[in-house]
């Protein structure tokens, strides 16, 4: 009995008992990961897949009506001059001409909040304040300033004498031109964030050393600069056209709702008429899904000039 005793107490209890087969330990990995992956396999690649599979019949939105027509909707793209052409055209226009404006605004106010005056924080502040102000209340505010009637830009520039008459903004002619400016005054703070945050990292010296060489504001700008903040706007510049040219709810709530709607007509907005508007689900899908493997390959075509670029 005693030596039964001192045999149980001598018993190494460190290693766990065994309780069945473990699961490997690379495994939790995968565990950890599959909700995410279901996540994006949910809201993302099935509705790409789907709208794929739509494209490739004719129906109608609302009626029972599904025909397989196989790549008939984007055969009849490449004929649509008013519409898919045009609104290709139209997008191009407003996404290179805002992204561009957003661009120039953007770092040279990045490049001023960057240096040292009173009153800095505050101005940091009020600088981002565009990009978190609602859509609708963006358009609301833009419509009442742009306003020939009584609007506050007709006041400062005829009291200024720059202008004698005022710029009816919401004409044919200018509504484009009114966009890129409000789109521009709404986003350029984009790109004061991704700028700003790489200006800060930029080491003193090298403008110390710039300036010791009796380079001036352009050329420290153009050599010191330009090539340290080079690879924040290869993204800012892809993820601004990717965006604006994909852009909806202002151009819909800025002019596409109104009677101005075919001067702004882009390829979502055409795209939406389509498919709510005309009721042609199909040739929506096939829409949708050609503006999709445009910024598909637009995206391999920068990155590869970019790349070849670095090498260079």
């Amino acid at each position: 009995m005693h030596d039964a005793v001192t045999q149980a107490q001598t018993i190494d209890h460190s290693e766990p008992l065994p309780r069945g087969r473990r699961i490997p330990e690379h495994w939790w990995g995968y565990v950890l990961l599959a909700p995410a992956v279901i996540l994006v396999l949910g809201l993302i690649l099935y509705p790409v897949i789907y709208s794929f599979w739509i494209s490739l019949h004719a129906k109608h939105a609302y009626l029972p009506i599904e025909n397989f027509i196989g790549l008939d909707n984007y055969a009849a793209l490449l004929d649509d001059q008013e519409g898919f052409w045009r609104g290709l055209k139209l997008g191009a226009i407003f996404a290179v001409s805002s992204v561009g404006l957003q661009l120039v605004v953007g770092v040279s106010a990045a490049m001023l909040l960057n240096e040292s005056f009173i009153g800095r924080t505050f101005a940091r502040g009020v600088a981002l304040f565009p990009y978190m102000v609602p859509m609708i209340v963006v358009v609301i505010l833009m419509r009442w300033i742009f306003n020939d009637s009584y609007g506050v830009l007709k006041y400062l520039l005829q009291a200024s004498g720059i202008v004698d008459d005022p710029i009816v903004w919401f004409s044919p002619d200018n509504v484009m031109l009114t966009l890129i400016l409000v789109s521009t005054w709404t986003f350029f703070p984009f790109v004061v964030i991704g700028t700003l945050a790489r200006l800060q990292t930029i080491d003193p010296e090298l403008y110390a050393a710039a300036k010791v060489d009796g380079a001036g504001p352009l050329r420290r700008f153009y050599h010191v600069t330009l090539p340290q903040i080079r690879n924040v706007l290869f993204v800012i510049v892809l993820l601004r056209f990717m965006f604006m040219f994909t852009k909806f709810d202002l151009i819909w709530l800025f002019a596409g709702a109104g009677g101005l709607g075919y001067y702004v007509r882009t390829l979502p907005i055409y795209t939406y008429v389509r498919t709510f508007g005309e009721l042609q689900v199909g040739a929506g899908a096939a829409l949708s899904v050609t503006l999709f493997l445009m910024l598909v390959v637009f995206s391999i075509f920068y990155f590869t000039i970019f790349r070849r670029d670095e090498q260079l």
